[in-house]
């Protein structure tokens, strides 16, 4: 330290003179006033600089995880697609207390997307040689935004879930990619990239998916500025590829006093793929040298592959309680049919075995009907009497905006039916300039419908739950 004031100081040193010269003239008063006050600036600074760097300052910022939980929940996702948050100098303090104030009181923040990690990762570091995404840690001065977050989610009560948005998913231009091509799953025809899939055509109008949408407007593009153009797909079954996901989760859970992880439709593997060498050869293992189906969609192909990314979801619950005890494994899938058919998600069968703590089902529709029929499936009943069972609803995008009576419905919908509570996708969506209403119009009709509790779902009994869905659901809805 002493050396670094040294340096810092030295312009503004007065050197020694001759015997002999002539005295220097005296400075004038506000050159010694500017000195003075330049001095006591770097001094300041070293002194914060030191107090943030000394492990003792990071070790007394980590807050306790909130292991209580809400009586209902009400979450946020916060992530780099289309949005600014995590780039702005004040984001995510100006986020976490406005979320604090308005009554929410979860947080699904991103920490894997587009082959890059949100906060320090020494597991991708050694395979990317990135241990965070370039362009987040410039703007946050090589400190780490994931313990800023949870510092200041807990500081607000508010429970911290870092969300692995991208899952599997991962550009085909990615360092990752690039460098282990052999862990992309293909589809029938040789092709890595997720484009003009069966899944696309099965989408329907009022199916939302992230990455169309961050592709929509001029402002839109600037806010998605080097999305990927090509999505591929690691392969869940491959070793590697599971290595990676598993030690990337442990680093989260080890190192930061969070209170779960959360993995949504991505954690899965859509139904065309699986073509790859180690997938074929790891089928003709277990059925006596046949190849799978040609057909992709085949009932027992979509059956075994199925059944593969479930045994490892099981391990990946183990691993997260073995390492967090306390922490909650949360899935933010599709509704249940969809999930299967289209991404091999069985996440009926993870949740009766207690593989998955916590669920937060998309539900992204603009038609209350349709929102209704989905919040009346059997199997959002099924999983809601054995785990917390919340409903994602889309608060909008660029190119989307959604009223906010739209969402005032879907809430009501929600808890009519007695689910734990509502999650919105995304922040930059709840209020901004681009929707129907204005910022401080949002902000208060949020602050008005949060703060309005009539159904704790949390505190009432299976059996109260159990009774009150047999008695509301019309009998057409109860379906797969």
């Amino acid at each position: 330290m002493r050396s670094l004031l040294s340096i810092l100081i030295w312009p503004f040193r007065t050197r020694a003179q001759p015997l002999k010269a002539q005295q220097p003239k005296p400075q004038p008063k506000q050159f010694r006033q500017f000195r003075q006050s330049l001095i006591g600036f770097i001094l300041a600074g070293c002194l914060i600089a030191a107090c943030w760097l000394s492990p003792a300052a990071a070790k007394s910022s980590a807050q306790p995880r909130i292991l209580n939980a809400p009586a209902e929940i009400r979450g946020v996702w916060i992530t780099n697609v289309a949005s600014g948050i995590l780039f702005s100098p004040w984001g995510i303090s100006r986020a976490i207390n406005q979320l604090a104030d308005l009554q929410f009181n979860t947080v699904y923040p991103v920490v894997w997307n587009r082959g890059k990690a949100f906060y320090h990762s020494d597991a991708l570091e050694k395979l990317t040689g990135q241990a965070i995404a370039p362009l987040l840690s410039w703007m946050h001065w090589g400190q780490d935004p994931l313990r800023e977050m949870v510092a200041l989610s807990h500081q607000q009560n508010l429970r911290i879930l870092p969300w692995f948005e991208y899952g599997f998913m991962v550009p085909i231009k990615s360092e990752l990619a690039q460098q282990h091509p052999d862990w992309l799953t293909t589809r029938r025809n040789g092709s890595r990239s997720l484009t003009d899939t069966l899944i696309e055509n099965a989408l329907t109008d009022d199916t939302f998916t992230p990455e169309t949408e961050a592709s929509k407007g001029f402002l839109a593009n600037l806010l998605n500025s080097g999305a990927p153009d090509q999505i591929a797909w690691l392969n869940p079954m491959h070793p590697a590829v599971q290595t990676l996901l598993l030690d990337m989760v442990e680093e989260v859970v080890t190192r930061y006093p969070v209170d779960g992880i959360q993995f949504d439709d991505h954690f899965s593997l859509p139904v065309e793929f699986g073509y790859d060498s180690y997938t074929l050869s790891l089928y003709r293992a277990e059925h006596l040298g046949q190849p799978p189906p040609d057909n992709p969609a085949d009932e027992d192909w979509i059956r075994w592959r199925a059944d593969k990314l479930s045994r490892f979801v099981e391990i990946l619950h183990a691993r997260v309680k073995a390492k967090c005890p306390t922490c909650q494994l949360s899935l933010s899938p599709n509704p249940a049919k969809f999930a299967y058919r289209f991404y091999l998600q069985d996440w009926r069968l993870w949740v009766k075995k207690g593989w998955i703590d916590d669920l937060v089902v998309q539900v992204y529709r603009d038609d209350i009907a349709q929102f209704d029929g989905e919040l009346g499936k059997q199997a959002l009943q099924e999983a809601s009497d054995r785990i917390p069972v919340s409903i994602g609803i889309l608060t909008g995008t660029w190119q989307r905006p959604i009223s906010f009576e739209q969402i005032k419905q879907q809430i009501e919908h929600s808890r009519d039916r007695q689910f734990a509570g509502v999650s919105f996708f995304y922040w930059d969506t709840l209020w901004s300039y681009f929707t129907p209403e204005s910022p401080a119009q949002r902000r208060q009709n949020f602050r008005a419908i949060l703060q309005d509790t009539r159904s704790p779902t949390a505190t009432k009994t299976t059996a109260t739950k159990t009774a009150a869905a047999k008695t509301s659901l019309p009998q057409q809805h109860v379906s797969f």
